[in-house]
């Protein structure tokens, strides 16, 4: 599939430039203003996807992002990480063959063929022109340029105003988080960007952030030859997942040659070492040294910057709130990391559908957040939807919980080396369904499907214990980790 076939139902390669561009039909750039049916503000995958399908139902749609049209995704996200990881975890099989089919010779990292495979394949140098061309063909307008809400029905987008008959649509997205430490504004620094973008890779780097991001690339440039530490202020990496899906993380850092500290953070940055490298102070007193700083530290959102606070939002909120169709207020809806439901491509367009649905008045099912799906890319894999066993057991009197090591199931043990990992499933007992679960292992994200359904529909326990599961799979270890429920 060429990048020009990708639309952003499958955001891949969106290609295309970020100089000011204006639909032929407009007569007008952006200083021209005037009024249209909609105007979306912010072009990532959501976005795009709204103001597409909005013109092509016949609405006069105003297009705007500062940016790239397409979004974090397929330039600095999604697209290229997940390049990344299969480079790498090519290279992890490689030295995996010893012990299966054996033997090979010396297995040589080579990042240059990676960083060519983004730039023509993924990105196109970073280069929209494709992404624009297609909305356009749509007939939506787009304009490059900054807007932000003024009021209900009103934006501006480099200094014109521009009125909206139906209403705006704000998917400004969010931005990498800086945490406040003592030097880091004095010193070169990566986020994501920077790692996705760069032509060579370092000999060492400390990363700051023991999330999904942190992790992943953590692991990626570990199995390229990297010395790598990372270093997360929480007790434990994955914070947010179960605490055996954070074992499972370290482990598999650990065993890539990943030094990894928990429950410290970072309290001061110095650069000025030779060759440019930084240094950094943990609050144990522990000094750090490293040719390359990397911030994974999260991200953040912007209510000002988007103009929702002229509709009531706190300009400090974490997340704005909506009502279960996206609606902000009267005439303006948000979605994606904005909402706060997880900074995913996947939820983006789940919550553009609800948008779309509700603009022309379609509807159908409005948005619920019950089942949100999520995975790490780590070898193995981590995948989890829903709740936590602890966070079950906060919301219902009676749970029940079920797990098994793949190593446990026959797949697994058929796999051998690089089958670690375990299926979980957690059960409200007083109905019978799941409310969360998680899969981790190889391939624990795609069978992570079978259980994001599961929780999704509310599908009775007995129901699920009552199909069969092809053998041999991965993921008939869900009917043995159900038939754990315990």
């Amino acid at each position: 599939m060429t990048p020009a076939e990708l639309g952003p139902s499958d955001p891949g390669p969106s290609n295309a430039g970020a100089d000011a561009v204006a639909d032929a039909r407009s007569g007008g750039g952006p200083e021209a203003g005037g009024e249209v049916d909609v105007v979306v503000l912010g072009l990532g995958p959501g976005g795009e996807d709204v103001a597409g399908r909005l013109a092509e139902a016949g609405l006069q749609v105003l297009a705007v992002d500062h940016a790239l049209v397409g979004g974090e995704c397929p330039y600095w996200g999604c697209v290229p990480t997940k390049m990344m990881i299969r480079a790498a975890g090519a290279l992890a099989e490689a030295r995996r063959v010893a012990g299966l089919a054996g033997t090979v010779g010396s297995v040589v990292p080579d990042w240059s063929l990676v960083a060519d495979r983004i730039r023509d394949q993924a990105t196109d140098d970073w280069d929209d022109r494709v992404a624009v061309e297609r909305l356009q063909g749509k007939g939506a307008r787009v304009v490059h340029g900054h807007g932000r809400l003024v009021r209900p029905g009103e934006v501006e987008v480099e200094g014109a105003r521009w009125t909206a008959r139906r209403g705006v649509v704000v998917a400004t997205g969010s931005a990498p988080a800086v945490p406040p430490i003592e030097g880091l504004g004095d010193v070169e620094y990566w986020t994501n960007h920077g790692f996705v973008e760069a032509r060579d890779l370092p000999s060492s780097m400390v990363v700051l952030g023991g999330g999904t991001v942190g992790c992943e690339l953590a692991q990626v440039a570990a199995r390229f030859g990297v010395r790598v530490v990372v270093v997360e202020m929480a007790p434990r990496l994955l914070a947010a997942e179960e605490p055996r899906s954070s074992d499972l993380a370290r482990h598999a850092l650990e065993a890539d040659g990943v030094e990894v500290r928990t429950g410290v953070g970072a309290v001061a940055v110095e650069g000025g070492g030779p060759g440019g490298a930084v240094k950094v102070r943990l609050a144990d007193g522990v000094v750090l040294s490293a040719d390359r700083l990397l911030v994974a530290s999260g991200r953040r959102i912007d209510v000002v910057a988007a103009g929702l606070d002229s509709v009531g939002v706190d300009p400090k909120a974490k997340a704005v709130p909506t009502d279960e169709w996206c609606r902000v207020a009267d005439g303006v809806w948000a979605l994606g990391d904005l909402l706060g439901h997880g900074a995913f491509t996947h939820m983006s367009m789940f919550e553009a559908d609800v948008v779309v649905r509700d603009v022309l008045g379609q509807g159908g099912a409005p948005a619920t957040y019950h089942a949100v799906p999520r995975v790490t890319f780590l070898d193995p894999e981590i995948g989890s939807v829903g709740l936590t066993e602890q966070a079950a057991r906060e919301q219902y009197p009676r749970v029940r919980v079920g797990t098994v090591d793949i190593a446990g199931v026959s797949r697994g043990w058929i796999h051998g080396p690089g089958a670690e990992g375990f299926i979980c499933v957690v059960e409200d007992a007083d109905r019978g369904v799941l409310v969360g679960a998680t899969s981790a292992g190889p391939a624990g994200g795609e069978v992570l499907g079978l259980l994001a359904l599961a929780v999704q529909a509310r599908v009775p326990v007995a129901t699920l214990l009552s199909m069969p599961y092809a053998y041999p799979t991965f993921h008939r270890g869900i009917e043995s980790a159900l038939r754990a429920l315990a």
